[in-house]
């Protein structure tokens, strides 16, 4: 009499069993959602991590950092569209910027995107006057600092150096102004001067001379604009390491943590 009793108690217990593995297997995957919902959301609205893949703004960045960038701070895109939310600031002259760039031909031509995101330097804001005279930046007349990055050999080969790239000044480039008239012929070091336009902005690598930039893509609209490098969290040589596995062997222990300026 007891064994069909306890066979039956079995047959009972069996169903419960399921449905608690069903239910622990939809708390885990509530859980699995959760967290993937907000590392989404932080990612497109807060923070997203870039890196470096080009020498353009040595020695501010090198190739090779990863840096962590701050998203909220110029209106984060809101993903799929065009808009973006309200920023805390506007970007301002002097800051390091994350932002996609305006369209760039050639670079379809090549087959390579062009439309990148990339990290350079805002040096024109709306309204303000541009010129370079001998490798000189003026903003509103006043000489900047030559770039950031040590300048080499090749320079004075660049120095004069025309682009077809460059022909867009032609269109916006002032025949005459206090600062003179731009010339004929836009060449690397020799353009401007230039007005910035509203809700657009002028960016430049520190690097000025291996960096290609506004002079030769033009201004980037405002929109385009994804956030502010906060600070490199990884770094490693990825440029001229001669050891194996360097992003493992060849770590830049000094750069982590760099805050980005």
């Amino acid at each position: 009499m007891a064994t069909p009793s306890n066979a039956g108690r079995a047959q009972k217990a069996r169903p419960v069993s399921q449905q608690r593995r069903l239910r622990n297997l939809w708390e885990n995957f509530k859980s699995i959602a959760g967290a993937l919902a907000i590392f989404l959301v932080l990612r497109a609205f807060l923070i997203e991590a870039y890196r470096i893949p080009s020498g353009s703004m040595i020695p501010s960045l090198l190739v090779g950092d990863w840096l962590f960038v701050n998203k909220a701070i110029f209106g984060a895109h809101v993903p799929f569209s065009r808009a973006s939310l309200p920023a805390y600031r506007e970007p301002k002259r002097g800051d390091v910027v994350v932002f996609v760039s305006p369209y760039q031909a050639d670079e379809a031509r090549a087959g390579r995107d062009p439309t990148p995101t990339l990290v350079k330097r805002l040096v024109g804001t709306p309204g303000d006057t541009l010129y370079m005279r001998k490798g000189i930046l003026y903003v509103n007349g006043i000489a900047q600092r030559q770039g950031y990055g040590a300048q080499s050999q090749a320079d004075a080969a660049l120095a004069n150096s025309v682009d077809e790239l460059f022909d867009w000044q032609k269109k916006v480039g002032l025949k005459s102004s206090r600062f003179g008239g731009a010339p004929a012929q836009p060449t690397h070091d020799e353009w401007g001067p230039l007005v910035v336009p509203p809700r657009r902005l002028f960016m430049m690598g520190d690097s000025r001379y291996n960096s290609k930039d506004s002079r030769y893509w033009g201004f980037v609209p405002r929109e385009n604009v994804r956030g502010k490098p906060l600070f490199v969290y990884y770094s490693y040589n990825a440029d001229d390491s001669d050891r194996p596995l360097p992003m493992l062997t060849d770590i830049r222990w000094s750069r982590i943590g760099h805050w980005i300026k």
